[in-house]
């Protein structure tokens, strides 16, 4: 199947390809990328699209059930001042392994990595069930990271490779809604289980899951054979130092005005040594033969631009993600239940948008129907800095809904956009770095937009008309969930100042909105130079 140009975006043979710029692809150029139509004919088998979907919910699944475990977990190994690290090494873990996980897919193939992420986690999952203290629970949380890197970087690959463009975005629409639902279920299975069950049974729940993922990848996903000559070598020395380099860079970003000041010896020194060693991967992957980090990912338009855009996406996600609770709870006075219903919202428009985004890029292209998408959500972030205050719950509740439904009409045709324009060799590198691009836009936003929040709470406590507030901005957490313990007037200005820190994300996440049009509108080609398939 050939997507045609009426559809949107660029096609042509290897030989005569037409870019977004109006030039012709070299004949080498496409070669070089790998036969795009390494399509099977039909759809694959409902086991394997099962595989898939339970190595997504593996993934999904693991922080959103954890969490709800952590007061257990402190109770019973202790570990209080440490226990975020349950969630930022697995984190950390994730992201500094995904370039390593999308070019051992592109170079060994994506069944033997996606065997091996899924025993990992697998073995993860055991280890932490039975961890004796918390700095075990954490080491074996890596552990169980450094498989979750695999599962979500070769799931998203072989979505892709098993689907011509055609029915990308239905696969695609599945694995979003997977990833929705789990993000829902989560916290209510992992509740049940840590009341009625212990705590340990949050990580034991994956092991009935990735066994039967794991038997049915084994069982029922074949790959084309490869010749020997295409594997070419593991560049193993690269692969280490980005292990290296993004784990110092993450953690600086994880832990800096959280565990240590922005300015302090901590925070130099980490970002000192990733900035050194950075350096040093850049020297070691221009003289490899298959490096980890191809220059190509970068040097190609459409690549760059689509990373950048979606570390934007994942910088603009904090403050709907972590934030929106916050103010649900604190501002509007909503319960768990009333803050998650807001936060289901947007998830629940987001896969079905993704699902319908395909009759839009089909139209008007790839690159327009995400600027569209985006355009709608700047619009709609700094929509949510006017409501009154206080605001009614449907508003936000409102603003959550049509939020999911432009993030859904921004990212999917970007992700199937990407991976149309490379070959099957180049396709699990490409996905790869838009992924870690992602996680990466994340940890920076979630330390830009912190920075920002407590910055605006310290300076509103500083200048309170009023006595009893809170001395310190770690105080604020244990007087917003006691509010009776202050007295009204104090109460009314804690809410105040929580919701004017709000006020100030939702600000920074309309600029990063905007970076992201840019980006789009200024690097990414009107028309994606999408290659064709095989029948």
């Amino acid at each position: 199947m050939v997507f045609s140009a009426d559809e949107g975006d660029v096609v042509g043979s290897g030989e005569n390809r037409t870019d977004a710029s109006g030039g012709r692809a070299a004949a080498g150029d496409a070669a070089h990328r790998g036969a795009a139509g390494q399509v099977p004919r039909g759809r694959p088998p409902a086991a394997v699209v099962l595989s898939l979907m339970l190595g997504m919910a593996l993934v999904a699944l693991d922080s959103t059930i954890v969490s709800t475990a952590v007061p257990q977990v402190v109770g019973d190994l202790g570990g209080f001042s440490v226990f975020t690290w349950l969630f930022s090494g697995y984190l950390l873990a994730v992201t500094v392994t995904l370039p390593v996980y999308g070019k051992l897919n592109d170079t060994l193939g994506r069944k033997p990595v996606l065997l091996f992420g899924t025993a990992l986690f697998l073995l993860g999952s055991v280890l932490c069930a039975s961890a004796w203290n918390m700095a075990a629970l954490i080491a074996f949380r890596i552990v169980q990271g450094l498989g979750g890197g695999a599962l979500q970087s070769t799931v998203q690959t072989l979505a892709a490779d098993l689907y011509p463009l055609r029915d990308r975005p239905r696969i695609q629409a599945r694995m979003t809604t997977v990833w929705a639902s789990s993000s829902l279920l989560g916290p209510a299975l992992g509740g049940l289980l840590t009341t009625y069950a212990g705590w340990r049974w949050t990580f034991l729940i994956n092991v009935p899951l990735a066994g039967l993922a794991l038997w049915l990848t084994a069982r029922h996903l074949v790959e084309p054979v490869r010749s020997p000559g295409r594997r070419g070598p593991v560049d193993w020395a690269g692969a280490l130092g980005v292990f290296a380099c993004g784990g110092l860079l993450l953690c600086a970003l994880v832990q800096g005005g959280v565990a240590w000041p922005w300015v302090s010896a901590p925070s130099l020194a980490l970002f000192g040594a990733s900035a050194v060693l950075a350096a040093v991967v850049v020297r070691v992957e221009r003289r490899a033969a298959q490096p980890i980090l191809p220059g190509w990912v970068w040097r190609r338009r459409t690549i760059a631009a689509v990373n950048l855009a979606l570390g934007a996406l994942g910088l603009l996600m904090v403050a709907p993600m972590v934030f929106m609770p916050t103010y649900a709870q604190s501002v509007l006075g909503l319960g768990p239940v009333g803050a998650g219903f807001v936060m289901a919202l947007m998830t629940l428009s987001w896969p079905l948008s993704a699902a319908l985004c395909q009759h839009v890029y089909r139209r008007i292209g790839f690159r327009d129907t995400a600027v569209l998408g985006m355009s709608l959500a700047a619009v709609i972030l700094f929509s949510f800095t006017l409501l009154p205050h206080p605001a009614r719950p449907w508003q936000p509740a409102l603003v959550m809904l049509l939020l999911g439904a432009a993030l859904g009409l921004f990212q999917l045709p970007l992700i199937v956009g990407v991976q149309s324009t490379v070959g099957w060799a180049e396709r699990g590198t490409t996905t790869a770095s838009v992924l870690f691009c992602r996680t990466v836009g994340q940890s920076v936003g979630a330390a830009l937009l912190g920075a920002v929040a407590n910055a605006t709470v310290a300076a509103r406590l500083a200048d309170a008309p009023v006595a009893g507030l809170p001395e310190r901005l770690d105080d604020v957490s244990r007087a917003l969930a006691e509010p009776a313990a202050l007295s009204p007037a104090a109460a009314a200005h804690l809410r105040d100042a929580v919701a004017a820190a709000v006020d100030h994300i939702f600000l920074g996440a309309t600029a990063a909105a905007v970076a992201a049009l840019l980006v789009l509108l200024l690097v990414a080609p009107r028309r994606f130079p999408v290659l064709p398939e095989a029948e």
